[in-house]
């Protein structure tokens, strides 16, 4: 069974910074696709940032280039997102994903609150 347990969301003010932390059990972190999207209510949820299996290629949405940073820990299974220079912008459920063949698994959500 795999899970996926995001944590590290917040309310936060403009210009400050957070980290997500994305803890996955069942399937290693290390040889999967794995990202972060987000979803604001009514929006369709968007890529935020992920890695590929082979750590070789890493993406971001323009919104966050120079502002977020994906990363991952294969010792903890872990993956984090490092956001700085927050803008109201980013507020958003901030969701942990990971691609395992055919397979997509997603976690809870975080939430993630920036106040102007």
């Amino acid at each position: 069974q795999v899970q996926l347990v995001e944590s590290g969301g917040g309310l936060v003010q403009a210009g400050g910074s957070l980290r997500l932390s994305c803890v996955a059990s069942g399937r290693t972190v290390s040889n999967n696709y794995v990202g972060w999207y987000r979803q604001v209510p009514g929006n369709q949820r968007e890529l935020v940032a992920a890695i590929n299996s082979g750590g070789g290629s890493i993406n971001y949405a323009d919104s966050v280039k120079g502002r977020f940073t994906i990363s991952r820990n294969n010792v903890k299974n872990t993956v984090y997102l490092q956001m700085n220079s927050l803008k109201p912008e980013d507020t958003a459920v901030y969701y942990c994903s990971l691609r395992s063949g055919w397979d997509d698994y997603w976690g809870q959500g975080t939430q993630v609150t920036v106040s102007s």
